[in-house]
């Protein structure tokens, strides 16, 4: 895998629109999403793509710290303002998902929350959780992914070319449930259920998961 560079992974534009989307789609039931996605965790955590920290308020007490990675500059900006407001300790830092922090088994817990869509390389950012993974640790996914449905999942391939660009590198079409079982960890609980973060979007396919490294 090509690291990309510093510039490759800002995208200012997208970030000023998302911190108002994600807002908005917690509103809409983004924030009990989360809640759930994080629910019972406990240790170290590293969360991946973590954007503006949306995701900081809902980690449980028995967390004893949150790495939170952010590669665009904008978002991180407002993930370290969250961060100092978290009920857990919670350091961010610059970094992709395809180079993670850490040691083996350095982490009870890796957390990607509506990142998987948009890494350049699923495949290796999954090798690189199960590395920083304690045995046994635990993989938590919430993600939007491709439609079951034969001619949704065929428009969402066909729109793919033009969201990616519009999105910041966003896939509506991955089968991110595949992927994680391909990396070689057992998914041990998984939701599906339709969700439209706007008002203005159809309801999409999501997952919110549970799976330890084999």
């Amino acid at each position: 895998m090509t690291t990309p560079t510093r510039q490759e992974l800002q995208h200012p534009r997208f970030a000023h629109q998302y911190l108002k989307l994600a807002a908005e789609a917690d509103r809409r039931g983004g924030a009990d999403h989360r809640r759930r996605l994080l629910d019972g965790l406990t240790g170290r955590v590293l969360e991946v793509g973590a954007g503006q920290g949306r995701n900081f308020p809902h980690y449980p007490d028995n967390v004893t710290e949150v790495v939170a990675l952010e590669p665009d500059d904008t978002l991180r900006a407002a993930a370290e303002r969250a961060a100092a407001e978290a009920r857990v300790p919670v350091v961010v830092r610059p970094g992709h998902a395809g180079q993670l922090p850490g040691e083996e088994g350095e982490f009870d817990a890796v957390v990607f929350s509506l990142v998987l869509c948009s890494v350049p390389d699923q495949a290796a950012a999954l090798a690189e959780a199960a590395r920083v993974l304690r045995p046994g640790g635990q993989l938590r996914f919430y993600e939007h992914v491709r439609s079951p449905h034969r001619l949704l999942g065929l428009l969402e391939d066909a729109i793919t070319p033009l969201w990616r660009r519009l999105g910041a590198g966003c896939h509506p079409n991955r089968d991110t449930e595949a992927a994680i079982r391909a990396a070689g960890f057992t998914i041990e609980a998984v939701d599906r259920f339709g969700f439209a973060f706007s008002p203005l979007v159809p309801r999409t396919p999501h997952l919110i998961g549970t799976a330890t490294r084999s």
